[in-house]
């Protein structure tokens, strides 16, 4: 669990490279794609200069808006198979138009399964399956309800510059975390909701559970 006044190593770009983005419903854009060292867990996570990244971060300086930003946690099965089960994908493919239109940044980190790696993932799509739900099932596997720790995501945003952040996520978590590693959160902003017959079990537990910004009525 993070502590408040938690001090942040300090990281450093590594590389940045502009690559062009083409999805499958036809949507493109440029991203300006940032590696690091130094990030405390070692483990390769990338953050994405979105539409005019460099004009956010100067009206934020001048008293503006801060840019805004998603910590998107990779996904496996959501982000490239198109599965139903979450709304990983969905998520992803929004928050970069979004972020693209505005300027801003999303980090794509490392986390798949909320911590716990792909293969326990799918153990738990397993136990999902008998009856338990999301989190039930991470805890049935000796796991926690959430490991991810957003400590790398504090670290790639000071890299570049950025002190406080317009959030773009329904998880009360990240706010919590991030504002506790030294990152402002200065507007919450949720993302639409992506409801599939597969996922509507999960994201109510991601409602009732731990509080997410979900609106399943609306959907």
């Amino acid at each position: 669990m993070i502590e408040s006044s938690t001090v942040v190593p300090l990281a450093s770009e590594r590389t940045r490279v502009r690559v062009p983005m083409a999805f499958a419903d036809g949507y493109s854009t440029t991203a300006d794609v940032v590696t690091f060292d130094g990030l405390v867990d070692g483990r390769e996570h990338l953050l994405l200069g979105l539409g005019d990244w460099r004009a956010a971060l100067d009206r934020a300086a001048d008293g503006g808006p801060a840019p805004l930003v998603r910590p998107h946690s990779e996904c496996l099965t959501g982000d490239v198979f198109g599965s139903q089960r979450c709304d990983c994908g969905p998520q992803l493919r929004e928050a970069v138009e979004r972020i693209a239109d505005e300027g801003g940044f999303l980090l794509y980190l490392r986390q798949e399964g909320r911590g716990i790696g792909l293969y326990a993932k799918l153990d738990a799509y397993a136990l999902q399956d008998s009856g338990l739900d999301t989190y039930e099932a991470n805890v049935a596997l000796g796991r926690g309800e959430d490991e991810r720790d957003y400590t790398v995501a504090a670290q790639m945003l000071a890299a570049v510059g950025v002190d406080g952040i317009r959030l773009l996520s329904n998880n009360p978590d990240k706010a919590r975390q991030l504002e506790d590693l030294g990152i402002r959160v200065t507007e919450h902003v949720p993302t639409g909701v992506h409801l599939s017959e597969a996922n509507t079990r999960y994201l109510e537990a991601k409602r009732d559970h731990t509080a997410h910004t979900i609106d399943l009525s609306a959907a």
